[in-house]
């Protein structure tokens, strides 16, 4: 099972192995095929090397190979390999595009069924003394997959602030809708601005992290600054980034990806290898960084701690 639940700090001090070796280790060559697209990192816009501000309470990543079982993804990956649409669909764009994105000050708007509706800043919503870091796979649907050491705090604290009332039954989430700081929503690629949404249960779970930082840093821009959403057994797309919405419904949200294309994207996008994309099977994915392909996990590899919620269910159908 990929996940470390202990903190951090845990880690003796003699096992670390410092981010610049990570990225010396498993940075890209320039000819390198990435993911099976034939992208090569190493020679696109934006820097990946320079430091992010660090997160309060929160020391420089200790995750290694040896504490983890397995490598981290290079921080030069996970900062320059993203699907970050509004600022550009290709994989290359959001580090280029999102330089310049000034994500403080921060506010988020929480309405719907619940007792503390309003808006609440970044510094209302994520308290220092709650962070921790936590080790998650994590999937895109395009078969690609990274190992990454998120920061943040469990949405379900943040849930539990707001007292959804008894007809709360969905948690739903809007990103900024800003053209002219986000370009690429000038582009009618999707509805803006950019939806998500859980079933209540899913969005308690324990797994479920409202995500400030990778690496023990501040988010990049262009991996979702300032909070973003990680729900590691669902692939990627589900976890939206620059949140400035956060909705209690009654009934199941509209999503961006299940609206544009629902054939292709159900509301629940777990991570099921019995379900292929119309385009592409699901079957195997490919750890960037790496050449050959795995075989993906059912609910990759979180089943035992989330297969309960959806127990009778229809995985097949409700995908």
């Amino acid at each position: 099972m990929l996940i470390k639940m202990a903190k951090a700090s845990d880690v003796k001090s003699s096992e670390i192995t410092p981010k610049s070796l990570f990225d010396q280790r498993r940075k890209f060559l320039k000819t390198a095929a990435v993911a099976g697209a034939g992208l090569a990192i190493g020679s696109i816009g934006g820097s990946v090397e320079a430091g992010q501000p660090k997160l309060p309470n929160i020391a420089k990543s200790k995750w290694n190979q040896k504490a983890l079982g397995q490598e981290l993804t290079s921080y030069r990956s996970v900062t320059s390999y993203n699907n970050f649409y509004e600022f550009g669909t290709g994989k290359n764009d959001p580090i280029v595009y999102a330089k310049d994105f000034q994500p403080k000050p921060w506010a988020v708007k929480v309405d719907g069924h619940c007792e503390k509706p309003g808006t609440y800043s970044y510094e209302d919503l994520i308290n220092p003394h709650q962070l921790e870091e936590r080790v998650y796979r994590f999937r895109c649907v395009e078969a690609w997959s990274m190992v990454v050491p998120w920061v943040g705090i469990p949405l379900a604290d943040v849930i539990k602030r707001m007292n959804p009332t008894g007809d709360a039954k969905y948690v739903a989430f809007e990103t900024l809708n800003d053209p002219d700081r986000m370009p690429g929503q000038n582009r009618r690629v999707l509805r803006w601005p950019y939806r998500e949404g859980l079933r209540m249960d899913e969005a308690m779970n324990p797994l479920t992290l409202l995500t400030v930082g990778l690496y023990g840093e501040e988010l990049p821009n262009q991996n979702g600054a300032p909070i973003r959403l990680v729900v590691p057994w669902k692939y990627g797309f589900k976890s939206i980034k620059s949140i400035v919405r956060i909705s209690f419904t009654t009934q199941q949200p509209p999503t961006s990806w299940n609206m544009s294309a629902p054939r292709e994207y159900g509301f629940y996008s777990n991570v099921n290898p019995e379900v292929n994309h119309p385009r592409w099977s699901q079957a195997k994915e490919r750890h960037i960084g790496e050449f050959l392909k795995k075989p993906t996990r059912m609910l990759n590899g979180y089943e035992e701690e989330v297969a309960h919620l959806y127990q009778g269910m229809d995985l097949k159908k409700n995908f």
